[in-house]
């Protein structure tokens, strides 16, 4: 029958990501910087997560942070 056919795969090219804010030394993500912050969120406001953005976990927590406090004084959606 017609079911026994052998289908090719293809081969995933990982790419590897790193994080933009220790290639730059970043000590410290502002909340103030609402231009920085809009890249790591969606159109809807939800922030995206590391395996999306590439950085790492203690960049994302103080992202994540950032994000929250700049909602609450309404600099970003």
């Amino acid at each position: 029958m017609a079911f026994n056919k052998k289908r090719k795969r293809r081969k995933k090219t990982v790419r590897v990501k790193s994080c933009r804010f220790t290639e730059q030394n970043v000590n410290y993500v502002d909340f103030k910087d609402s231009d920085l912050l809009k890249k790591f969120q969606t159109e809807g406001g939800r922030i995206l997560p590391r395996r999306i953005t590439g950085t790492s976990k203690k960049h994302q927590a103080m992202l994540a942070a950032a994000i929250k406090k700049a909602r609450n004084i309404a600099l970003v959606k």
